[in-house]
């Protein structure tokens, strides 16, 4: 039975786990984004979770801490200048791991880990969140004859809006131009 044995040892000595799961946080630090297998990426999540948790707060002794783990001097100053100030808020749940299948020669599961504050894809802005929709209304109710009679609108003649096209007035004759040029498919030839 496995009863407490909660570390996925990956089948390495504990020293090559430490220094392969050190130099990964490094890569997903310095890259945002790297490509492993899937049992890798749920040990690096246990592990890189913690570090950036502690790189919200900037005290030399937080630095230290990271850098005894990270032992990468350019990951460390990356996690506390950049991406402490894009977590800040956050409360935990750093990393977002993506399946991507399996690799092709030993047909390991492969994925994607990431920060979720830097794939623009999955995040939304403030200002583009939506409001809630409800089925009901929220403003006042209509009455009957409110919709029963639509509202007049007072129409001028269309005679004095336009002015009538005379021999004198030209028309351009060139296309408007819009977003993107529109570009005919080459015929196929038929072969018999």
């Amino acid at each position: 039975m496995r009863h407490a044995k909660k570390n996925n040892h990956l089948g390495r000595t504990a020293a090559h786990r430490e220094a392969m799961l050190s130099n990964m946080a490094a890569s997903l630090l310095l890259h945002k984004r790297i490509s492993t297998t899937l049992a890798k990426a749920k040990e690096l999540r246990k592990y890189i979770e913690p570090l950036i948790t502690r790189g919200k707060e900037d005290t030399t002794h937080s630095r230290r801490v990271v850098f005894s783990y990270l032992q990468n001097k350019f990951a460390v100053s990356e996690l506390f200048r950049e991406i402490s100030q894009k977590v800040g808020d956050r409360p935990g749940g750093y990393t977002r791991i993506l399946k991507t299948g399996f690799r092709k020669g030993d047909n390991a599961e492969m994925c994607i880990i990431e920060l979720v504050d830097y794939n623009e894809t999955y995040t939304v802005s403030d200002d583009k969140k939506k409001a809630a929709k409800t089925r009901r209304s929220r403003g006042k109710a209509k009455t009957e004859q409110e919709v029963k009679a639509p509202k007049a609108v007072a129409a001028e003649p269309i005679a004095e809006i336009i002015e009538p096209l005379s021999e004198e007035t030209t028309i351009a004759a060139e296309p408007v131009a819009t977003e993107a040029p529109l570009v005919e498919a080459p015929l196929v030839e038929e072969k018999e």
